[in-house]
Formats: structure tokens, sequence, C-alpha cells
């Protein structure tokens, strides 16, 4: 078993043969006797901005482990456990038809990869394009403000985050974490992404891995349909019969869905049918921009042009007393640029952006408020989704159509006025922006709590409150609006075989939880079905 080392730190200028010196220190041992170092956590700490350094996590593997742990007296050094994720035995029921994903975001890719690993050769179907041809939709929407209401943004192969920063940080503690990212590093994403404290993929690689995963479903005898929407769920007696993709209707007795946060039509179609579900709470707001050298400065000081140090990102968070609300910061993205993300007609979404070298001009993140069932009107459990479609209603025409996103600067911003010229920094917005107030799109409580966070924030940050800052509406897509109800073997609780996943069944919330949920679930089915005879 490998020695678990915290705490090593290391300045911003030393090498890599520094770790390995202070390595044999701490285990008093030469060079020699180590026969593998791995780097299990890699941060920054930047609290002293003149003395930066980076913190590091290490497994090493030597001869006599335990002897050299006997003559140490370190709370940072210890003998690591090496636990693996519990094999699942295959169940017993008769599956008499394959297993089925809806959606091929994270928790669809992991659900089907970990079937198809078993042998049960899952049927994926994503309404939305491969990801080759999604991406040129996507442009076209960006360039010519030309929709594709099935493949955009939100909806097609890799899900929501494809086109967004392949953030993956999670605050679940699960064995499967470390799974994921080394599906995601054999697949071809960076090997840092499996310790750096906040890794990211980014847009630009995201895009071949999740490629990669659908070849290797694909090779262990599983399908996946692009194009191909889920209609319609068939039941009787509180148990899954079948299923209409496209206008086909076919037998189903296990469906994973796995379907995002805005998949709203399949909502609508679920609680027609009568699927336990309820609204949930979420976020909404704006994105905020500034210089992404403002926020280098912010954060490393005189060391803010070092070469070994990534662009800077913050996360932060403020109670409002006054209002009773939550304001934070979502889905940062360094060096990166706001992005239209409709997924309909009439109806204006912004969401943030990052390629992997994250080197572009703004930082950008989601600047939102916590909004509650009790803020939305009826009592009807897609309520939250209403109350989205609403405001998201009110942007677009504040644009003044065609997708052109409401902008102002903060300074105006605070004072109610229109703004009328830009300052120091560009909007990034992708399918271009009108000077407008976002007063005129967001709930008044919402603004008002935007408005105490600017100025809570610009005491963490200096400059984020910044007059020339630009504001983009709206942001809405933080989580789903609805948690779709399930039981303790991850089944919707009154549609037995059908297993809502990820986030947009309410259950997670980025890409690594919901791959993780995914996982999870698929063995449930494993566990509860033999591999299916067809």
């Amino acid at each position: 078993m490998p020695i678990r080392i915290n705490n090593i730190n290391l300045s911003i200028d030393d090498e890599f043969e520094v770790l390995e010196k202070k390595i044999c220190k701490k285990l008093k041992v030469s060079k020699d006797n180590i026969n593998k170092i791995e780097i299990i956590k890699k941060s920054t700490d930047a609290r002293k901005k003149n003395d930066i350094k980076f913190n590091y996590c290490v497994d090493v593997i030597c001869d006599n482990e335990k002897k050299i742990l006997s003559k140490l007296h370190d709370k940072d050094v210890k003998i690591e456990e090496v636990k693996e994720i519990e094999q699942v035995v295959k169940g017993n029921e008769e599956l008499k038809s394959r297993p089925v994903v809806i959606g091929f975001g994270p928790a669809g890719i992991f659900a089907a990869l970990t079937l198809a690993r078993q042998g049960y050769k899952p049927v994926v179907y994503e309404r939305g394009e491969d990801v080759d041809n999604r991406t040129k939709s996507v442009e076209k929407f960006w360039n010519e403000g030309k929709l594709n209401l099935e493949s955009n943004v939100q909806f097609g192969e890799g899900g929501a985050g494809t086109f967004s920063d392949g953030k993956l940080t999670t605050r679940i503690k699960d064995l499967r974490c470390k799974f994921v990212l080394d599906e995601f590093v054999k697949a071809g994403a960076p090997e840092e992404i499996k310790y750096e404290s906040k890794a990211h993929v980014g847009t630009d690689l995201l895009k071949g891995v999740v490629k990669n995963i659908r070849e290797e479903i694909k090779s262990l005898g599983g399908e996946v349909h692009f194009n191909s929407k889920l209609e319609k769920i068939e039941f009787e007696n509180d148990k899954l019969k079948s299923i209409i993709v496209n206008g086909k209707k076919s037998n189903c007795e296990a469906l994973i869905l796995a379907i995002g946060h805005s998949s709203r039509d399949t909502y609508e179609m679920l609680c027609e049918e009568g699927v336990s579900m309820e609204a949930k709470a979420f976020a909404i707001g704006v994105r905020i921009e500034h210089p992404q050298e403002l926020i280098n400065i912010s954060q490393y000081g005189e060391n803010h042009n070092h070469s070994k140090l990534h662009a800077a990102d913050y996360r932060l968070t403020y109670q409002s007393e006054r209002l009773k609300r939550g304001v934070y910061s979502f889905c940062m993205c360094p060096g990166g640029v706001v992005v239209a993300a409709a997924s309909e007609d009439g109806r204006l979404v912004s969401n943030g952006m990052s390629y992997h070298a994250r080197n572009l001009e703004n930082a950008n993140s989601a600047l939102v408020v916590t909004v509650s069932p009790e803020d939305f009107e009826g009592t009807s459990p897609l309520r939250g989704m209403e109350f989205q479609r609403h405001y998201e209603s009110l942007a677009f025409k504040l644009g003044g159509g065609n997708y052109k996103a409401p902008v102002q600067l903060v300074g105006d911003f605070m004072k109610d006025r229109p703004s009328t010229k830009l300052g120091k920094v560009t909007p990034s917005y992708t399918a271009g922006y009108e000077f407008r107030e976002l007063k005129e799109c967001l709930p008044s409580y919402v603004i008002e709590a935007l408005k105490e966070g600017i100025v809570n924030f610009d005491k963490k940050i200096n400059g984020y409150g910044n007059d020339d800052a630009v504001l983009t509406g709206i942001e809405t897509r933080t989580s789903a609006p609805v948690r779709i109800h399930r039981n303790e073997t991850l089944e919707s609780t009154n549609v037995s075989g059908l297993y809502p996943t990820g986030e947009g069944a309410g259950f997670a919330g980025g890409i690594i939880s919901a791959a993780v949920d995914g996982i999870k679930v698929a063995e449930y089915i494993i566990k509860k079905f033999d591999l299916p005879r067809n």
C-alpha cells in the first residue's frame, strides 16, 4: 500500500525535482528507495500574494513502507489504504429487451459505458446531433441567429457541459469520481485533471473525449442514436412497458432517463403521464465580465503574470439578510466567453464557456440569486420551469429579438440607468447585444440582491464592482427546476423500470456528480437484471 503525504509546499519557481527531494526528506529515505510517485492533488495557495505556493498531496510507493513509517512521527504521513469500487453482481431477473439510455450527457454517457462493459449492450437515444454536427449547428446559431431546437448548446452529444468549461470539480466524496476522471484521461483529456484542485477540460478538448467514449460503447455492442427524441413512455400497473422514439414504439423494461436540465418538453410529457415529480429551487441572474488581468492581479498580486499560474478564478457567496436570499458566483470561466445558450424559440439564455487554454481577454461568471418554489406561481411541479420561461421571454424581447442579449454596465446597473457606451470591457456574448436595463427582465428581488452581492464581492475582489464591468442577461439554467422522485433503488417512485438520473432529474450539479449518478443507476440495473437475451 502506498504512503500518503499531505501538505508538501513548493514555491511557484520550484522545479519538480524539488518535490522529489522534499518527499525523500519527509520519509528519510534516498531517491533510490522510491519506486513511484503519484500526485493525488495539487492546489494553489495564494493567501500571501508575494509568496504563492503549490500545495501537493502525493502517494509514494517504495520498499518497506511500514518500516519507514514506523520511524516517523508526522501527522501528514500515513499508509493509505487502497479502496476499490465494489464489484457489482448481476441480478437474476430476466431482462427481455436491452436497457435504454435517454440522453448522452455525462450521466447518460457513463451509465451506458458501465452497462456496455458488463455486456448489457445498451441502446442510447440522444435528441441532438453528434458533437461534430452539433458544433456546426451551435456556430450557425451564434453567427446567424438560426436556432436548431433539437441540437444546440443544451442538447446533443456531451450534454450542456460540452459548450461550457468542462469543469470537473465536485463536492461529493465517492470512489467513482476517480473512475470518471481516469476514463476522461483514457479518452484523451490531459493527465492533470486527475489532480488539479480546479480541473477543467475545456470545450475544445471535451469534444474529442466524448467521441472516444462513444466509440468504446459501440465497440462493446452498444448503440448510440442521434437525432432521436423520446416522445412518450407507456406503463401498466406502475411498471414501464414501452417507449416511443421518433414515432417508433419499442418494448422497454429498464429506461435510464438522463435528459439534462433543459428538456422541458420531456418534463411536460412525463408530468402528463403522471410520473411523480416536484418543483425545486435553483438560481437566476446574469453573467458578469471583467478583464481577466483584473482577476489575476486580485488573486495573484505581483505574480499575476507568472508562467506557472493559470488564469485566476474565484468563487464568491453572500447571504442577504434583508432579502433572505443567497447570491453567488457560478460556472466561473477564466479567459472565456459568454455564449448564447437558448433552446426554445423566443427565449434568451446566456452561459459561459472556456477553451482549455483559458487565454481570452475576459473573465466571466454567472452572478445569480436563489429562488424557490415559493417564488413560482401555481402548484404544478413544472412551475419553476414556467418561471424560467417567463423571464427568458422578457430577456429575448428586451434584447430586440434574434437572440441578442440585453447588457448593462455595472456602474449604470447600480444607479438604475441605461448604459449608452462601453468602458474598458467589451461584451463577449456570441450573438450580439443591446444596451438595456436588466431590471426589465428579472424579478425586483433578484435585482436588489444582485446589487447587494456586487457591493459585498467588491470588498473581496478589488475591482469586482468596477463601473466598466459588464452584465449580460440572463442566466437561468443553473440547475434543473424539477426533481423527479426516485426510491432507494434509484427507480421512479411510481413507475418501476424508470430510472431518473443526473442533473436533469434533480440529483446532480455538474459533470462529475452527474457521471457518478449515471454509474450508480447503471449498477442498480445490473444488480436487478441478468444479461438481455437479444
